[in-house]
C-alpha cells in the first residue's frame, strides 16, 4: 500500500438525528497524520457507497436544471441547455454530452439535501480536524466539478489562494462521484509542494489555462526545483465513492476529459471551526455570500448557515448550532 493510502474504519455509519451519515467514517491514526503531514494529502478508498454517487449523480442533472429540493438555488450554477442539444423526445447523456467546457457549481449544498447530507457530513469533519489537529471543522464552501467528455485541462492551484481567514489552514475533501480512470482527467497532486513558499497565486480565471502546468512550473523554479525532472506526480485514481484529502496549500489540477464517460466530483473546502475572515471588508468568494443584514456593519465572525461548523471535539466544543444541524462528536 502506497504511503499516502489512507484506511477505512468497518462497522456501520455514525448516526444523526436526521440521517444516516452517508459517508464511511474514515479510519484516521497516526500513519494517516504523517502521510498528510509530510506529503500534503491522503487518499481513501469506498467513503461514498456505488448508490450514493449515483444519487449524487442523478440530483445533479437536476439541479443543473433548476431543479432544488430545498428551494434556492447554489451560489453558482452553470448555464445548461443540454435538451437543446438533443433530438426531441430523446433524454440527454450525462451532462449533455460532449462538450469543452467543464461545469462547476459551488455550494450545491444549500440547493440539494443529498449533496447537503454528504457537505455536512459529521465523519468528514471529523476526519479533517484529525489531519489538520484542529478542535473542529467548517465547511468554507463546496464545489462540483464535472467534466463532459472532451472537457478541457483544469490548471495547478493551490486551494488557500482563494480563502482569507484567520487561522490560514484550509483542507480540503474532494470525492469521486465517478471511476477516476486515467483517460477522464482525473486529480493530480504534486507531493510537499504544501511546504513550497507562497510566490504567485494566479486567479480563478486562470483554472482553464491553456498551460495548465504554467504556474506549477513558475513556483517550482522558485524552490529551486526543474520542472522536468524534480516534480513528481500523484493520480487519484479511486474507484467512484474514493476520495483525495488534502492541505490547501497543495498544488494539484487535472488534465482534460479524454473518454467518453462523464467525470464528475465534489470537492469540499474546510476551515478550522473557530475560523473568522481577516478582513471585514475583503473579496473573495466567502465574503460575498457572508449575510450581511440591512444597515449592519460587516463583521470578522462567520456565520454559521452560511459556513456551517460540522464537526466539534470536546475540547472545541461551543454552544453553537448551524444549517446542518446539531454538531456531531
Amino acid at each position: 500500500m502506497p504511503p499516502w493510502a489512507g484506511r477505512v474504519d468497518g462497522g456501520p455509519a455514525p448516526v444523526s438525528p436526521a440521517a444516516a451519515d452517508p459517508v464511511r467514517t474514515p479510519r484516521i491514526d497516526a500513519r494517516e497524520r504523517a502521510a498528510f503531514e509530510r506529503d500534503g494529502f491522503v487518499v481513501l478508498d469506498r467513503l461514498l457507497s456505488a448508490e450514493v454517487c449515483a444519487l449524487l449523480n442523478q440530483r445533479l442533472e437536476l439541479v443543473l436544471r433548476g431543479e432544488f429540493d430545498l428551494g434556492r438555488p447554489p451560489d453558482k450554477v452553470p448555464r445548461f441547455k443540454a435538451e437543446t442539444r438533443c433530438k426531441a423526445g430523446k433524454q440527454p447523456p450525462p451532462l449533455g454530452g460532449p462538450s469543452k467546457t467543464t461545469l462547476q457549481l459551488i455550494n450545491v449544498h444549500k440547493a440539494d439535501a443529498a449533496f447537503r447530507d454528504v457537505v455536512c457530513s459529521p465523519s468528514l469533519g471529523r476526519a479533517v480536524s484529525r489531519l489538520g489537529g484542529w478542535a473542529g471543522a467548517r465547511v468554507a464552501n463546496d464545489q462540483v466539478w464535472a467534466k463532459p467528455p472532451g472537457a478541457a485541462p483544469l490548471t495547478f492551484h493551490r486551494d488557500s489562494a482563494y480563502f482569507d481567514f484567520v487561522p490560514s489552514d484550509v483542507i480540503t475533501v474532494w470525492l469521486a462521484l465517478d471511476d477516476m480512470d486515467d483517460d477522464v482527467g482525473p486529480l493530480q497532486y504534486v507531493p510537499g509542494s504544501h511546504r513550497w513558499e507562497d510566490g504567485r497565486v494566479g486567479s480563478a480565471q486562470q483554472f482553464f489555462d491553456k498551460d495548465r502546468f504554467a504556474l506549477l512550473h513558475s513556483a517550482a523554479r522558485r524552490e529551486g526545483l526543474d520542472p522536468s525532472a524534480d516534480i513528481g506526480l500523484v493520480t487519484v485514481g479511486v474507484r467512484m465513492g474514493g476520495c483525495g484529502i488534502h492541505n490547501g496549500r497543495l498544488w494539484h489540477g487535472s488534465d482534460r476529459n479524454a473518454s467518453a464517460r462523464p467525470r464528475r466530483g465534489l470537492g469540499i473546502h474546510f476551515v478550522p471551526a473557530d475560523a473568522v475572515f481577516r478582513d471585514a471588508e475583503g473579496k473573495t468568494l466567502a465574503h460575498s455570500i457572508q449575510p450581511r443584514p440591512d444597515g449592519a456593519a460587516p463583521g470578522v465572525e462567520l456565520d454559521g448557515h452560511a459556513f456551517p461548523i460540522t464537526y466539534l471535539s470536546r475540547a472545541g466544543e461551543q454552544n453553537s448550532r448551524d444549517s446542518c444541524g446539531d454538531i456531531r462528536q
